[in-house]
């Protein structure tokens, strides 16, 4: 990808950098900052990042999961008598 030139902004009481989108890091994403004389290393704070999943990603894992089988039929919900509970009658 190269060089990507940012520039820092006022977020309340800190300074924040902007990441273009084109980095593919999502908004959250825990960083890890390393500053060395006039260098200062961003990078992810864990190997993996886990990004946004496609509709097409999410139809595949559907169908690995498979049709749903026998939907179970539950018990109706009894609510007993609570006298007083919901006021006057």
């Amino acid at each position: 990808m190269g060089v990507i030139e940012s520039r820092t902004f006022k977020s309340g009481d800190q300074v924040a950098v902007v990441l273009p989108d084109a980095l593919g890091i999502p908004a959250g994403f825990a960083l890890r900052l390393e500053w060395e004389g006039r260098t200062v290393t961003i990078s992810p704070a864990s190997e993996e990042i886990e990004t946004k999943r496609t509709w097409a990603e999410v139809l595949e894992k559907l169908a690995e999961i498979g049709p749903v089988g026998e939907v179970e039929v539950r018990d109706p919900d009894i609510f007993p008598d609570r006298p007083g509970l919901y006021g006057p009658r």
